[in-house]
């Protein structure tokens, strides 16, 4: 028997495995700065200032600020400020607010992203089958509310329920935010639903910890999925192959 037959659900990361940032970070960071009449910023000093922010902000407001309850835009303007800071860029208000808005426009947009082409067919195939789909991602409201629905990934036409840890509170690679799922589609059991992410800590380690199936997709051909394999991961290079996979006798994970 297929797992597919087993399964009453299919949970699915967004970043790296329904979609993927387009170009680079000091893209949009230089083309907000050339806007505001200024010349662009470094592109690694920035990317290095930005990383260090948002694990910064992660760590003091995790969850995009939902504990504080503070609000997106606030979070994300202390970000990219400190990022900036951190690169050697320390703007006056209101040059800084000028190029802000338009970093923050950008990314609440789907200007930054691209979506791999088998994903609203998976998504769509899974529904077909009369399995719930849900969406689990470290992600904050506009993923749900602007940037999904610009690719055509629309909450019931593709997707059922979206567990987004800026709108419950909770994160990965926590198991809560799995436990959150499972309840959302309508208290099913773990072993009855199947999670697909792209990292080992935050996808497959903690779905695997509640009792659910799951398994890794390798887009980009990472170093670590040898690993993953050797520690028994089941890792599959796209969505088609999941496909493939889920409807043959030989799946199990």
């Amino acid at each position: 028997m297929s797992l597919l037959a087993k399964l009453r659900c299919v949970t699915i990361d967004v970043t790296g495995t329904l979609m993927a940032y387009k170009g680079e970070l000091g893209d949009y960071y230089c083309m907000a700065a050339k806007a505001a009449g200024l010349p662009c910023p470094d592109y690694k000093r920035v990317h290095e200032g930005f990383k260090l922010a948002y694990k910064d902000m992660a760590k003091k407001y995790p969850c995009f600020g939902y504990a504080a309850k503070m609000p997106n835009i606030v979070w994300w303007k202390t970000c990219v400020r400190d990022s900036f800071v951190r690169a050697g860029y320390d703007y006056d208000e209101e040059t800084f607010e000028k190029i802000f808005r338009r970093i923050y426009a950008s990314f609440g947009s789907s200007a930054p992203y691209t979506v791999f082409p088998d994903s609203q067919p998976f998504l769509r195939w899974l529904r077909g089958k009369g399995l719930k789909v849900g969406i689990v991602s470290n992600a904050e409201y506009r993923y749900q509310d602007v940037i999904l629905p610009a690719f055509g990934l629309n909450e019931g036409s593709e997707w059922d329920f979206g567990v987004f840890s800026g709108i419950e509170g909770v994160e990965k690679p926590n198991p809560k935010i799995y436990e959150i799922a499972l309840e959302r589609a309508g208290n099913i059991a773990p072993e009855e639903a199947l999670h697909i992410g792209d990292s080992m800590r935050k996808d497959y380690e903690p779905a695997k910890s509640i009792g659910m199936h799951a398994l890794l997709l390798d887009r980009f051909k990472t170093p670590d999925a040898v690993e993953w394999r050797k520690s028994g991961a089941v890792v599959l290079p796209e969505l088609l192959a999941v496909q493939e996979w889920l409807s043959s006798d030989k799946s199990n994970c």
